[in-house]
């Protein structure tokens, strides 16, 4: 049994999280395709996401770790979508943990669609320094964070409080999407951290096709994804931050999941020299409806 064991253990909890998609119809998923950067959609009011999103890399003089982060994302009004995250990691030759959890809010105050969109973003994170989801990338974290064992990295729990301003825009087709984040350690007197995340994307077709079929290319996107840290309130700017530039391809299979993929790669020694994100995602459509105590 190798160190792996826990992704594989992580998929199994996510197959089993799934088996009510037989219950409810699927909602087709509009959003763009990223893995990291948000744009300015929200979850349709009474729809449930449930989503797997892995992340596999193999750092320089360290072990390769698999992260596994289930996503339960609900739409609560057409103004505000709310996630909560559960989080783990393997890592061979070392462990598998849960690493801690997070709980997402994102508000959009203007509902109809402008020529850029903001969207405010709030969320609360208690998860500890072994976690290797990378769901973001902030301050001066590097690839000498990825190394430290995880015996010694459990032990370090931070607690924090983060936000974003969302700006995206629809033109042609196309999104354009830009993140400002900012992070605060409440348990220290640290300093506040800073981050980007840029995102451009596009459906390979805008019409749908004549005949119904899973590989057409209205159910394929594609974009680019940049994203990294800005420094602290120290020192605010690119110095000993990690930088990443990736392309990103999802497929929406009809009544079924949505594949997303991206192969990210570090612009800087601070950064991993290649980064693997993976996500399975499927939308329930008035996901609590379903339920037997509703069924009248």
């Amino acid at each position: 049994m190798t160190g792996f064991a826990g992704a594989r253990a992580l998929a199994v909890i996510f197959c089993l999280a799934s088996v009510g998609t037989w219950l409810a119809q699927r909602a087709e998923a509009q959003e763009p395709p990223y893995l990291v950067t948000y744009s300015d959609s929200l979850e349709e009011p009474g729809n449930l996401e449930v989503a797997m999103k892995n992340t596999v890399a193999s750092p320089e003089n360290g072990n390769r770790f698999a992260s596994g982060t289930l996503e339960l994302e609900y739409g609560a009004k057409a103004w505000w979508t709310t996630e909560v995250y559960l989080q783990g990691q393997t890592t061979a030759n070392d462990s598998t943990l849960f690493t801690g959890f997070r709980w997402e809010n994102r508000i959009r105050p203007l509902l109809r669609q402008h020529f850029i969109n903001p969207v405010f973003y709030v969320e609360y994170e208690d998860v500890n320094d072994a976690d290797r989801s990378l769901l973001e990338i902030t301050g001066h974290k590097s690839v000498a964070d990825l190394i430290i064992p995880n015996a010694a990295a459990r032990n370090e729990i931070e607690r924090s409080l983060e936000e974003k301003l969302i700006l995206s825009t629809e033109y042609r087709g196309w999104n354009f999407s830009e993140n400002f984040i900012s992070e605060k350690d409440l348990n220290e007197s640290e300093p506040w951290e800073f981050g980007y995340a840029l995102g451009a994307s596009r459906p390979l077709a805008l019409a749908a096709s004549a005949t119904p079929c899973v590989l057409c290319r209205e159910n394929l996107a594609a974009g680019l994804e940049l994203y990294g840290g800005l420094g602290d309130a120290n020192g605010f700017g690119w110095h000993a931050t990690s930088q990443y530039l990736g392309p990103i391809i999802s497929l929406s299979i009809p009544k079924g999941p949505t594949i997303t993929f991206s192969p990210n790669f570090g612009l800087n020694a601070n950064s991993l020299g290649v980064l693997y994100r993976f996500k399975i995602s499927y939308e329930f459509q008035q996901a609590f409806h379903h339920w037997p105590w509703r069924a009248q």
